[in-house]
């Protein structure tokens, strides 16, 4: 009879559960030019080995690919990474794929000239662990780039009422603590200059709240799995404060919904200030 899993792996395998539960690709496609700007943040050159790490299905993997790094491609939960590698398949690009924790990385300190994560690492339960990780792993002089969710954009707020809702394990920090440019200085270990941070918004584009509300209730694992932990009137409650929040911020009329998500876009270089002029916020 095999021995029960400790606490910390227990509560990995329910979140990657989680995220497994619809199909995120459907999600996940949508946050393509999220991954396409970081890597011209980062400046990613061809030839350069890059990590991405809780790449769900692969945005960030296919967009440093496309410019011709070798990629290897990450994630805790397959099935994510098998809808990667359906998409890299279809665009004949050489990415590796790896069943990895980002708290746990397989690779050897300094093997990577680039580490990127794109709305992935930040959901690890292991904050600081995970941060380490990717110091560990990257080479003296290279670059990390990671795009997270700030906490008083619409995304951000989506979450919160999310787990007003639907509690998450005790202890567990908000992921949205990465997209705080002190937080983040902070789990990283590193000075703020050191990171270089822009404030961007990603625009979600839908039919209607209530059609944003359907389509992540039916694909996005997360969402899914709080309106399956409650009750008809739970549920009734929880779409109503989604679709609230989205109306509130909608900028596409009576006729759409255009919603701007603001993401926190940091460029990162652990052995000195970052060379470029933007100014860290």
């Amino acid at each position: 009879m095999p021995f029960p899993a400790d606490p910390a792996t227990a509560l990995k395998r329910r979140l990657a559960a989680g995220w497994a539960g619809g199909d995120y690709a459907v999600i996940g496609a949508t946050l393509q030019v999220v991954a396409e700007n970081l890597v011209e943040a980062v400046d990613l050159r061809a030839g350069e080995r890059v990590l991405d790490v809780a790449a769900g299905t692969g945005n960030a993997s296919l967009a440093a690919a496309r410019r011709f790094a070798h990629v290897t491609s990450t994630d805790l939960q397959s099935l994510l990474l098998d809808k990667g590698r359906e998409r890299a398949r279809a665009e004949a690009l050489p990415v590796t794929f790896i069943v990895a924790d980002a708290e746990e990385l397989p690779f050897a300190d300094a093997s990577f000239d680039v580490v990127l994560s794109t709305f992935g690492a930040m959901y690890a339960p292991d904050q600081a662990k995970a941060a380490r990780e990717l110091r560990r792993v990257l080479k003296p002089g290279g670059r990390i780039g990671l795009a997270n969710w700030t906490p008083d954009g619409v995304a951000g707020r989506l979450l919160q009422t999310l787990a007003a809702h639907v509690p998450p394990p005790p202890g567990l920090p908000p992921p949205t603590r990465w997209g705080v440019p002190a937080e983040l200085a902070a789990l990283l270990d590193l000075d703020p200059a050191c990171l270089r941070c822009a404030r961007r918004s990603f625009h979600f584009r839908y039919r209607s709240a209530l059609h944003w509300v359907q389509v992540f209730r039916d694909f996005h694992g997360p969402t899914r799995r709080a309106f399956a932990a409650l009750d008809a009137p739970g549920q009734r409650t929880l779409e109503r404060e989604l679709g609230a929040l989205l109306d509130a911020a909608n900028a596409g009329g009576a006729g759409s919904l255009v919603v701007a998500a603001d993401y926190l876009e940091a460029v990162i270089r652990p052995d000195g200030p970052v060379p470029i002029s933007s100014p860290v916020l």
